[in-house]
C-alpha cells in the first residue's frame, strides 16, 4: 500500500509545482482579459483538474483492493477466533476434571474470558496440570498469538482504508476547485470572446508536431485489425461527445475512462486510471507506435490517448475540447503500451 501512499504525493507534487506560476491577471482590473492569457489559464486549470481526477482513480483502485483485503483478514480473524474458543474451552474442562472435588481458591478458579490473553493469566494461578494439560495449554497460546496477529492486521489495514478514502474526498475537492475555478474564468468572458476561445481550443485540437519531440521514424502505421480494430472503432464513434471528469460513457469521458471502454469493447479489461494502465500491457517505443496502442502524457502520467495511426491519436482532452483527434506529441509524451 505504500505504492498508493507515494503515488499520491507524487501526483500532488505535480498539482503544487504547477499551481506555483500565478493565476492572478496582470492587467488592470477595468481592462477586458486577454484571451491568450485566459486561455492559458483555463488550460492549466483543466489539467490541473485532469491530475486530481486521475489520482482519485487510483485511490478508488486501491481502496477496492484494501476492502477485498479487509474482508479476507475478517474471515480469518473470525475463523482463528472460533479456533482459540474451542481451545478455551477444551482447557478449561481439562483442568476444572483434574480439580474435581478439590478445593480451589478464588484466585486459583477458572473462569472463562473472551479475552485470550486474560484467559493465560488465569491459567497460571493454577497450581499445576498433567503434561497433557500443559500440550493442551501450550497449543491455546500458540493459537491466542495468531490471533492477536490477525486482530493487528485487520486493524492496520481499517486505518489504511480510511486514509485512502480521505484521498479520494480530498483529491474530489482538488478536480471540483480547479474546474469551477476554470469555469469562473469563462464566465468572466464576453460572449464573443468566450466564442473565440472555444474556436481556439478546437484548433488547438488539431494535430500539430511539436518542435521540442521528435515525430515517430515510422511514417506509415500499420493497419489496425483484431482487438486494435475495434477498440479504436469504439472510440472514434466516440469524437465530439463531451469531456466530465470521471465519467466513462455513453456520452461523456475522461481520458482513462475513453480508453477502459474502448479496450473494452475488444474484451480487454482495463482499470480506470491512466498510471494504471500504463501497467496494462508491454512497452513500446514512439518509433514502434501501432494503432491501438496506449500513449501516455506527462510526468507523473496523468493522461491517455489510443494511438489511430498516421501521427495521431483520439483521446479525451479537456471540458472544452471533449473527445478529439490530436497529433501523438501535443503534449509531453511519456510512455507506450500494447494492450493485450
Amino acid at each position: 500500500m505504500q505504492h498508493g501512499r507515494k503515488r499520491f504525493i507524487a501526483g500532488i507534487a505535480s498539482v503544487v509545482a504547477v499551481t506555483g506560476i500565478s493565476l492572478v491577471p496582470t492587467t488592470p482590473s477595468s481592462a477586458k482579459p486577454d484571451i491568450d492569457d485566459v486561455k492559458t489559464r483555463v488550460d492549466r486549470l483543466y489539467h490541473e483538474a485532469e491530475i486530481a481526477t486521475e489520482n482519485h482513480h487510483d485511490a478508488e483502485l486501491e481502496l477496492k483492493g484494501l476492502k477485498a483485503d479487509l474482508k479476507g483478514l475478517k474471515a480469518d480473524q473470525k475463523s482463528q477466533q472460533q479456533r482459540v474458543n474451542k481451545l478455551s474451552s477444551s482447557v478449561n474442562q481439562a483442568i476444572a476434571a483434574q480439580y474435581e472435588g478439590q478445593s480451589i481458591s478464588t484466585t486459583g478458579q477458572l473462569v472463562l474470558s473472551d479475552d485470550p490473553q486474560e484467559f493465560l493469566n488465569e491459567l497460571t494461578t493454577l497450581s499445576s496440570y498433567n503434561d497433557t494439560q500443559s500440550q493442551a495449554v501450550s497449543e491455546y497460546s500458540t493459537e491466542a498469538d495468531a490471533l492477536k496477529i490477525r486482530r493487528e492486521a485487520t486493524q492496520e489495514r481499517s486505518g489504511e482504508l480510511a486514509d485512502v478514502e480521505k484521498e479520494l474526498r480530498e483529491n474530489k475537492a482538488e478536480a471540483d476547485s480547479k474546474l469551477e475555478e476554470a469555469e469562473s474564468l469563462l464566465d468572466d468572458l464576453e460572449a464573443e470572446e468566450r466564442e473565440r476561445l472555444e474556436e481556439t481550443a478546437s484548433r488547438s485540437a488539431a494535430p500539430r508536431v511539436t518542435e521540442t519531440t521528435p515525430a515517430p521514424e515510422t511514417t506509415e502505421a500499420p493497419p489496425a485489425s483484431g482487438r486494435a480494430a475495434a477498440a479504436i472503432q469504439y472510440a472514434m464513434a466516440q469524437v465530439g461527445k463531451s469531456y466530465v471528469y470521471g465519467a466513462a460513457g455513453p456520452s461523456s469521458f475522461d481520458c482513462s475512462g475513453l480508453t477502459m471502454m474502448a479496450w473494452g469493447q475488444a474484451g480487454v479489461g482495463l482499470p480506470h486510471s491512466s498510471s494504471a494502465q500504463m501497467s496494462s500491457g508491454s512497452s513500446v517505443s514512439s518509433s514502434d507506435l501501432q494503432p491501438g496502442d496506449l500513449v501516455f502524457y506527462y510526468s507523473p502520467v496523468s493522461h491517455v490517448g489510443i494511438y489511430i495511426g498516421n501521427g495521431q491519436i483520439v483521446h479525451a482532452a479537456n471540458p472544452s475540447t471533449g473527445v478529439a483527434i490530436a497529433d501523438v506529441f501535443s503534449m509531453p509524451f511519456s510512455g507506450a503500451v500494447r494492450p493485450g
